[in-house]
């Protein structure tokens, strides 16, 4: 729940200045050191550097060398566990009963397995390349958007002018990201909000109005600037999850029928939908350099029983028993979120509804944040007295909440709006962006092994997650045009 960190900390620019080649690395999460590009000198701190960290809402600092990069306020294996597991398990856990429907039972459960593995196996690559570049560039801590900026500036020559490029690449579908999560968030909340009401009110109110009830407090919670005000409302969202999921779970095991009577495979029209729904669950890569980042012994993250490992197969379990029990128990007549499939009658499953629904909006300001650390500070630059820098900014806050709504309002399906988002940016984050990454940075330091093997590897991955991207965008666009159609 917490991939508001992924963009935590951006390099808003880069200069050179002087024949020796120095290069400033502004809003580094430490002070930049001396680089190990050849020509490079030490560059100084900015004076508007924050040290504050937005992953766990601590002030951390370290010395500028890279030796001495213990943080302050480090954090545990135990710690980063759980962090790692609030941030991978969120409301895409709840689709995966409708990613069955698309699939079927035996091709789903082992499709997710599959789509699994590589996305943990990206993780690995994105947190090796850091552990790599880092050590060269002598920079403790880097974000997404610098490794892959990085990557290119320390890779081969003809390379060198892409670094940008992915820099701005990647913070583009970080948004695009972060923003269709906040979309998905508007209807998960009014469609659950509106199924308790109705149960006690004669007469139905439209599900635009419980949209435009809840942007709102939205607004003017996400006029919230500083990301440590919000940590209460993460741990309240946690606590709201954990009792949710088990009160459903006790849903989901109650009379199951035969597995007989559930279809093993759905037919290959279907599978895009599968795809997007099932890699929107892994919305955590963001969170992962954070959260390494941020321990004590960054070295127990990696490994086969690190910290990664050991946490993405927690959710791996998770997400298989949700999506297994729940459409063994619905079947096709599953929704978008499991919590709408339970009786409307029951006061406990209102319970559910409630919970999901309070968890995911408390999230909604801290999926917000990642898009406004990126947006915010070029938009505001434009402005020059500080009165009007103020207003601009709530301006565009204000603005990216309503595009959320106006988003929501188009397409209030709320399986499509999570299929199209997984297989449009969720795909580009986790599966295909990690492993170019991993070919320029790996490519440009020993090579690809014998046969080139890892090149193979690496390409396969990317084959992969382009095809998830194209196939799932295009099913996901025409199910959504034939929707608006059919209104």
């Amino acid at each position: 729940m917490m991939s508001e960190a992924a963009g935590g900390y951006q390099r808003l620019g880069q200069a050179e200045a002087g024949g020796g080649g120095e290069l400033l690395l502004a809003d580094s999460y430490y002070p930049p050191v001396k680089l190990s590009r050849q020509g490079a000198a030490p560059a100084a701190k900015r004076d508007d550097e924050s040290d504050e960290s937005p992953l766990l809402g601590q002030s951390t600092s370290s010395s500028s060398a890279v030796d001495d990069d213990t943080p302050q306020n480090a954090t545990t294996s135990c710690e980063t566990l759980i962090h790692l597991l609030k941030g991978n398990v969120g409301s895409g856990i709840l689709a995966m009963p409708d990613a069955m429907k698309n699939s079927g039972l035996l091709v789903g459960i082992i499709g997710l397995q599959l789509i699994g593995a590589v996305a943990i196996h990206c993780m690995h690559m994105l947190v090796d390349c850091s552990k790599m570049l880092g050590e060269e560039v002598g920079l403790r801590t880097m974000d997404y958007a610098t490794v892959a900026e990085e990557a290119f500036l320390c890779g081969p020559t003809p390379l060198r002018r892409l670094a940008a490029p992915a820099r701005k690449l990647v913070n583009v579908f970080l948004c695009i990201t972060q923003l269709g999560f906040c979309c998905v968030y508007v209807v998960f909340v009014s469609q659950n909000v509106k199924q308790v009401v109705d149960s006690y009110m004669p007469e139905h109110v439209s599900l635009y109005v419980y949209m435009v009830a809840i942007i709102v407090p939205w607004v003017l919670l996400c006029w919230i600037r500083d990301l440590k005000i919000l940590t209460p409302f993460s741990m309240m969202a946690n606590v709201l999850i954990i009792v949710g999921l088990v009160i459903t779970f006790i849903y989901l095991l109650h009379d199951l029928p035969p597995i007989s009577e559930r279809k093993a495979f759905s037919s290959l029209a279907q599978l895009p939908l599968y795809f997007g729904t099932t890699i929107y669950a892994f919305e955590g890569i963001g969170v992962v350099l954070p959260l390494e980042n941020e321990m004590a012994d960054p070295a127990e993250f990696r490994g086969w029983n690190g910290v990664l490992n050991t946490g993405m197969t927690l959710v791996m379990c998770m997400y298989t028993a949700v999506a297994f029990f729940g459409y063994l128990k619905y079947g096709d007549a599953v929704l978008g979120s499991i919590t709408l499939n339970l009786p409307t009658s029951d006061w406990l499953a209102q319970v559910v509804r409630l919970s999901m629904a309070g968890a995911v909006f408390l999230t909604y300001m801290l999926m917000f944040y990642v898009p406004c650390k990126i947006l915010i500070p070029p938009f505001i630059a434009k402005f020059h007295s500080e009165r009007h820098k103020i207003l601009a900014e709530f301006g565009l806050r204000t603005a990216l909440v309503l595009f959320t709504l106006l988003v929501a309002a188009l397409v209030p399906d709320l399986s499509l709006v999570i299929s199209l988002v997984g297989a449009v940016s969720s795909s580009m984050l986790a599966l295909i962006l990690p492993p170019i990454i991993h070919m320029v940075v790996v490519g440009a330091r020993g090579g690809y092994g014998p046969f080139y093997w890892i090149l193979w590897k690496d390409l396969f991955v990317v084959v992969f997650g382009l095809t998830g991207f194209v196939t799932g965008t295009w099913a996901s666009i025409n199910q959504i045009i034939e929707a608006m159609e059919g209104r």
